[in-house]
């Protein structure tokens, strides 16, 4: 036999309503606090948010798009010809700059009135639009062990490794991987790899 709880003058259920209202109402606040913690640790750590300034990566990228970079990727996995990596300009390190990689460490890199050509072979680089094109001529330059030749892909509008030289390994920290402003190209950031023709 069960007996039933007798209910005090006020009612006990409707007291046992008000008194796991306040709790419930902390743990929410308490679950909201820890996942706006875990999302702040996310974008400091891991991705940050930067605004393109310029057109030399057009037209993957116009001028003050918003964007998300990858600042532990490369932790993990080795830059690769196509990312579109953030880096230290070379010759003012107070400012950053955003190209495609072109030219990895070791290899001989040369453009012939605008073709780029890797050691010796022509590579096809779909993601310069013709008239984006530039038709000067370029290297050959070998690369050197810890650099990387980097071009932006409106190749007559971009102050790039033509101009500054290689870019170290030590100034590189972080991938584009997101675009977010305006909304018509919100999305992935995709890697486009030169390949030989």
């Amino acid at each position: 036999m069960v007996e039933e709880p007798k209910a005090g003058p006020e009612g006990s259920s409707e007291t046992s309503t008000h008194s796991s209202f306040p709790r419930e109402l902390r743990g929410w606040v308490r679950d909201l606090a820890v996942a706006v913690t875990l999302a702040m640790v996310i974008i400091v750590f891991l991705y940050q948010p930067v605004k393109v300034e310029g057109t030399s990566m057009a037209p993957l990228l116009s001028d003050q798009e918003r964007i998300f970079i990858n600042k532990f990727v490369y932790r993990f996995e080795p830059i690769e010809r196509g990312d579109v990596i953030v880096f230290w300009y070379p010759l003012d390190h107070s400012k950053s700059f955003i190209k495609r990689v072109i030219g990895l460490p070791g290899e001989i890199i040369e453009l012939r009135r605008g073709r780029l050509y890797i050691d010796g072979k022509e590579i096809s680089e779909d993601y310069v639009p013709p008239s984006f094109f530039d038709g000067t001529s370029y290297g050959p330059l070998q690369i050197p062990q810890g650099n990387y030749f980097v071009m932006g892909d409106h190749r007559d509008s971009s102050n790039d490794s033509r101009m500054f030289g290689t870019v170290s390994r030590d100034y590189i920290y972080g991938k584009a991987v997101f675009a977010y402003w305006p909304v018509d190209h919100f999305g992935s950031i995709p890697t486009v790899e030169a390949s030989p023709k």
